[in-house]
């Protein structure tokens, strides 16, 4: 950062004044603005290397400019390359005074601009392009011929393309505008939560419109396309210079303040001028506010002490970082901007697309950083109008170019979206969009499911700041490991450290640990392929485990000690004991003759009392299994019992369960002959219509705390003659979106009254916990008479319950 420096600075006839700090941040292009006085020659040199105090330009022989003003005591004007003339001209306008006069020389690419007054950049007198560049040229000298020559306000200013943030540091009169932010940028951590507009309120970065403010002349930058969606302001498409000199510096920052950072404070005194200047630019929020405030100072006199009142602007996210919603920021007048282009700084490409937005540099810089640091820091970004990015998705860059200009997603974007919304996620973290990132964080956990678990850890697993995502998918992939880790081979896809996750996690839930033992296997092998641990066993009469493994050999090793090898059945650690898989891995054969002798002996080695191998997991599924039609194995009948806790009572009467029908309670519509031990000989849901379609339906549901993974059903028709032929079993986590179990098309099972009838459920869809089951008729039974009624006068389930 450029410090103010001495008020005056004499240099003695030939010499030449050398600083540390009057340098070029990057070699080749800069700007000194400077003020001086001379009788004679004022001089600057542009040198690779500082030279010394009795350094004369006239006696150098390493590459250097020469920048001679006045010379001769005349109008003339003198650039030299290397110590050789190659400018010399009359009438420039370049004179110099006994009084102090503004200047500056700017050098950029062997392109040398000379211009007079306050202001870099502007008034330029004169321009001359060497042919044959110097990109190294980068420190300064003021010297003087043979008279003393004066200089004060000395600043050097970085370039960028369109050369207003290099005003940032420039003296003006008592004032020094300084500017930390790209200080802050540079050294110190991003702090995306506290990142947005705010961190341009009177920078110089990005700037388009500069506001000279009050008889002191006080500069104050702006940002046209902020300005124009928070008011009317006085603004033209090149760069605009508003004189307000009859405005105080402090009156004008509290408004900038306001638009800004979403709000500001000002002595009770100031108000009436403060709404007076927010109506002269028609920022109506701040002037609805100070009348407000007004109006209740009045009322309330004993206030009127109060020497500060604070103005915020009513958010509709009171808690967030200075970006759009928090700000009088109008999205309307914005989202115009964006569309027609209208004060647009730089052209946005997509490599292999091509130009996808005419955008607004400060509009991307108050929502990211990354974005600002491309603009601001000397990257080829910042000199140019036009940026080019890779690897991104053009519709996921429109998504994220909308959000940044609205402030929300638009309509396009949906829980429906799972693609785009995690393309969006990806590109939000990289360019550390914080908001946007946080909504598309909040819809895909809305829409989670876990046939979308292993694609999506798949790609924030890496990403520090999905840690909440990560962490959920972790915990619903180990809730339900048996449906993850068979209805697709995609697990093995994780990286070491996420699958490791899981198959500790203290939630993981499964129906046996031969699904944990079949996981580890197939991670360790990458297989694409669904298999289960007896394939292994046979690879393994022709391989080694370092071939079949690989690079993942040392972690099957460690993960093998997770799985409860003392849970499975004798006859199974049996066959594991004589595997292939045993004689090859002395860990497995370590483990399961553990566990063989556990089972044995039905104790453990005392220093394995202690060891989870040995305890129930807690989330462990009870396996209720079907035996025969009627039998006493199910669900509805362990309800009954209070899960085993005491004689038989009919679940529904003891609430333990809650059974509906379709149509209203009646005689012949009673949830409880559904789980009752007495046959019933009419019993039945009647029709309704739902979605535009007859149905009829009896649902159970399991309630709160309960769930099960059916893997059977069965039921009993009454006593009437209006069999099912087409019907669905299914399931459910919430009683409103269902998934189909078991599918029947034409089924001619039920052919008798009063006969039962039960079906396996098989697939991944067995694997799945549900808290709701129903039966739902979806067509006419055979009974022509009320061929709606769904006549079943018993239900029973089967399964994992948990």
């Amino acid at each position: 950062m450029i410090e103010k420096k001495e008020e005056f600075l004499i240099v003695a006839p030939f010499e030449c004044a050398w600083r540390k700090d009057l340098k070029f941040r990057e070699a080749g292009r800069g700007c000194v603005v400077f003020e001086a006085f001379a009788r004679n020659d004022i001089t600057l040199v542009f040198r690779e290397n500082v030279g010394s105090r009795h350094y004369h330009y006239k006696r150098d022989s390493s590459p250097h400019y020469t920048v001679i003003l006045g010379s001769h005591r005349n109008r003339r004007l003198r650039i030299e390359v290397d110590g050789k003339t190659v400018v010399d001209v009359a009438g420039a306008g370049l004179c110099c005074s006994s009084s102090f006069l503004s200047y500056w020389i700017s050098i950029y690419d062997g392109l040398i601009s000379i211009g007079k007054g306050k202001y870099p950049f502007q008034n330029i007198v004169f321009q001359w392009l060497d042919s044959n560049p110097n990109y190294n040229v980068q420190y300064i000298g003021l010297c003087s011929w043979d008279k003393h020559v004066g200089y004060r306000n000395v600043n050097v200013l970085s370039l960028t393309h369109n050369h207003m943030s290099q005003w940032k540091h420039v003296s003006f009169g008592e004032y020094e505008v300084e500017e930390e932010g790209e200080e802050e940028l540079g050294d110190k951590p991003m702090d995306y939560d506290n990142w947005g507009l705010k961190n341009f309120l009177e920078s110089w970065e990005l700037s388009d419109v500069l506001f000279i403010v009050g008889a002191e002349e006080r500069p104050v930058p702006a940002h046209k396309a902020i300005l124009s969606a928070c008011g009317d302001f006085p603004i033209a498409s090149s760069f605009s210079v508003i004189s307000l000199p009859t405005v105080t510096y402090p009156v004008f920052h509290a408004l900038l303040q306001y638009i800004y950072a979403g709000w500001t404070e000002i002595p009770l005194e100031q108000l009436g001028s403060l709404r007076a200047l927010g109506l002269q630019f028609e920022v109506m929020p701040l002037v609805k506010q100070c009348e407000e405030t007004m109006e209740r100072f009045k009322i309330n006199q004993k206030f009127v002490s109060w020497r500060n009142v604070e103005l915020s602007f009513p958010s509709t996210r009171p808690h967030c970082c200075s970006t759009l919603p928090s700000l009088p920021v109008s999205s309307q007048r914005l989202k115009q901007l964006q569309l027609t282009g209208q004060y647009s700084d730089v052209n946005v490409y997509i490599e292999g697309y091509g130009l996808i937005a005419q955008a607004h540099k400060i509009v991307l810089s108050l929502w990211s950083i990354p974005f600002s640091k491309m603009f601001t820091n000397g990257m080829s970004e910042s000199m140019s109008s036009e940026i080019t990015l890779r690897d991104v998705p053009p519709e996921t860059f429109k998504a994220m170019f909308d959000f940044v200009y609205s402030g929300k997603l638009n309509d396009e974007v949906n829980i429906d979206s799972g693609s785009l919304l995690l393309e969006l996620l990806l590109v939000a973290d990289q360019f550390g969009v914080t908001l946007l990132h946080q909504e598309c964080c909040k819809m895909l956990l809305e829409c989670l499911s876990e046939d979308s678990i292993c694609p999506l850890l798949q790609a924030v697993s890496s990403i520090p700041s999905c840690s909440h995502i990560k962490e959920t998918c972790q915990r619903k992939f180990s809730m339900n490991f048996d449906y993850c880790t068979s209805a697709s081979a995609n697990f093995v896809l994780f990286d070491d450290t996420t699958f490791s996750h899981i198959i500790q996690h203290p939630d993981l839930t499964v129906t046996s640990e031969e699904k944990v033992l079949n996981a580890i296997l197939m991670f360790g092998m990458k297989t694409q392929e669904l298999v289960a641990w007896e394939v292994v066993d046979e690879l393994m009469i022709n391989s080694k485990p370092e071939l079949l493994f690989g690079e993942r050999l040392q972690l099957v090793h460690d993960l093998l000690s997770f799985v409860r090898f003392p849970l499975l059945p004798y006859s199974l650690l049996k066959k594991l004991q004589s595997s292939n898989i045993s004689r090859h891995i002395l860990v497995f054969q370590n483990l399961v003759n553990e566990a063989i002798n556990f089972v044995e002996s039905g104790l453990a080695s005392p220093e394995n009392k202690e060891n989870v191998r040995f305890l129930h997991r807690r989330s462990s599924y009870k396996e209720l299994q079907y035996i025969c039609d009627g039998d006493s194995n199910g669900v509805l009948y362990f309800a009954g019992t209070s899960y085993g806790e005491h004689q038989w009572v009919n679940p529904v009467l003891a609430k333990t369960i809650t059974i509906t029908a379709s149509s209203p309670h009646s005689r012949y519509t009673d949830p409880k002959v559904l789980v009752s031990r007495t046959y019933q000989g009419t019993s039945f849901a009647g029709p309704r219509l739902e979605n535009g379609h007859n149905c009829a339906w009896w649902m159970v549901d399991l309630g709160q705390d309960h769930q099960l993974m059916c893997n059977y059903y069965a039921l009993r028709q009454d006593g009437s003659r209006a069999f099912m032929r087409f019907w669905n079993f299914q399931g459910s986590l919430d009683g409103k979106s269902w998934t189909s179990l078991r599918v029947h098309e034409n089924d001619p099972t039920v052919s008798k009254p009063g006969q039962f009838a039960s079906w396996p459920i098989t697939g991944p869809n067995a694997l799945l916990p549900f808290k709701y089951f129903r039966v739902v008729l979806t067509a006419p039974t055979t009974d022509a008479t009320n061929p709606w009624n769904l006549c079943i006068c018993y239900l029973e389930l089967y399964g994992y319950f948990l």
